[in-house]
């Protein structure tokens, strides 16, 4: 659906209905002025209607009705199309939701696709409304706010998967047994789609902060922000793989050294009980000539030295550590 139509000026938003017709018609008749129209989830029929109003390319709006694009910065003639991929983390599943912005940037005019429950940008439009002097810089004052609130939520995103993997390394290192390598992938597999939306926004970021085509000098020197959190983000991004690889590693080795003490354990009391099965197959083969057989005090001195033998054994292996 359509979410909001604004028309600004000397960065003031003017009052006007809330309609794209209403945006295209005033930014054709007033120089002075810029328009947004933000779109949520929209329709065929929303995105061809908004198209024929701003003239937007057809590839452009191809990729902004699909929500499944790798994030990128195309250019199509004057305008500048940014795609990003938005995250929001749940942390019932600990899993990592993805859904899509898509920012067309014309000299006077910017539309905002948005796809899934993340990044919203009611608040981002609003807080930027609130700062005239800001919104007076025009349409790339607009992608400015978008991608600084989108790479806010990989932050947040970030910090949430942290806990996890802290609660995980906890866990692995806990003395009781724990089965956390399903776990560690699920968050390896989460971590991956992170960098997926993360990484290759770096190269972008870098170049509107250096003033790209279509963003002005005043408006890029807000952009070194955003590459900073970008950067710092996609480095924690980097380090959270590593952890999550020497957590699984640690669990594997924790795992196999656990399995060692099972085997020594049961190795031991196979030995130990070895010895009296060993003196039983002796003596229960009954032969005639076997001496000790009709001997009065032969049955107690075999269990005693059953008992002798088991005992001295049994003290050992818990001398070594095996019991």
């Amino acid at each position: 659906m359509i979410v909001d139509c604004g028309v600004y000026a000397g960065g003031e938003r003017l009052d006007l209905p809330k309609e794209p017709e209403t945006v295209a018609r005033t930014i054709d008749q007033d120089t002075g002025t810029f328009g947004w129209v933000g779109l949520h989830d929209p329709s065929d029929a929303e995105m061809r209607r908004v198209q024929a109003l701003f003239d937007l390319h057809e590839l452009a709006v191809e990729d902004a009705l699909k929500a499944h694009e790798r994030p990128k910065v195309e250019r199509y003639g004057d305008a500048l199309v940014v795609v990003l991929r938005t995250l929001w983390y749940v942390d019932e599943g600990d899993q990592v939701e993805t859904g899509q912005v898509s920012v067309f940037v014309g000299p006077r005019y910017v539309v905002t696709v948005r796809h899934g429950d993340g990044a919203e940008l009611a608040t981002t439009r609003q807080a930027l409304e609130d700062r005239a002097s800001m919104l007076g810089h025009g349409p790339g004052a607009v992608l400015w706010a978008v991608c600084d609130s989108v790479v806010d939520g990989y932050e947040e995103v970030a910090e949430q998967v942290e806990i996890d993997i802290d609660e995980v390394e906890s866990s692995v290192f806990s003395p009781e047994r724990t089965s956390d390598a399903e776990r560690i992938y699920k968050l390896k597999r989460e971590v991956l789609e992170m960098r997926r939306a993360i990484v290759p926004l770096r190269e972008p970021m870098e170049a509107f902060a250096h003033g790209a085509p279509g963003i002005s000098q005043n408006a890029a020197a807000f952009f070194r922000d955003v590459a900073d959190h970008v950067s710092r983000v996609s480095e924690q991004t980097d380090a959270l793989d590593t952890l999550l690889s020497s957590a699984l590693n640690a669990h594997l080795a924790r795992v196999s050294v656990q399995q060692n003490d099972d085997m020594r354990k049961i190795s031991a009391w196979v030995m130990i009980a070895a010895v009296p099965t060993m003196l039983a197959g002796i003596y229960g083969m009954n032969f005639d000539n076997m001496p000790e057989l009709r001997w009065h005090f032969g049955y107690y001195a075999v269990l005693l030295v059953m008992g002798g033998v088991c005992s001295t054994m049994y003290g050992l292996f818990r001398k070594v550590g095996w019991l």
